[in-house]
């Protein structure tokens, strides 16, 4: 079995408004000096097999189909 994480944020230059209205929150709860903050996702998965190359590619794929919008979103992959 493989355990991989894919992370999924906004590239840079797309606006973020779920990013800011968490800045403001933030500074609302007396958090001060916290600026441009961008959200994003995480998703963890165990694949079948041991082949880390396969589930690479795989994993690639799961994200141009389906994990990011690989027009506004960048992924990263990471495997354990």
């Amino acid at each position: 079995m493989i355990k991989a994480r894919v992370t999924v944020t906004l590239k840079n230059g797309v606006l973020d408004p779920q990013g800011k209205a968490i800045e403001g929150a933030l500074g609302a709860l007396g958090f001060d000096g916290v600026n441009q903050i961008r959200q994003g996702k995480v998703f963890d998965l165990t694949l079948d097999g041991t082949d880390k190359a396969a589930a690479e590619e795989s994993l690639k794929a799961m994200c141009e189909k389906l994990l990011a919008n690989t027009v506004i979103e960048n992924y990263a992959i990471s495997i354990a």
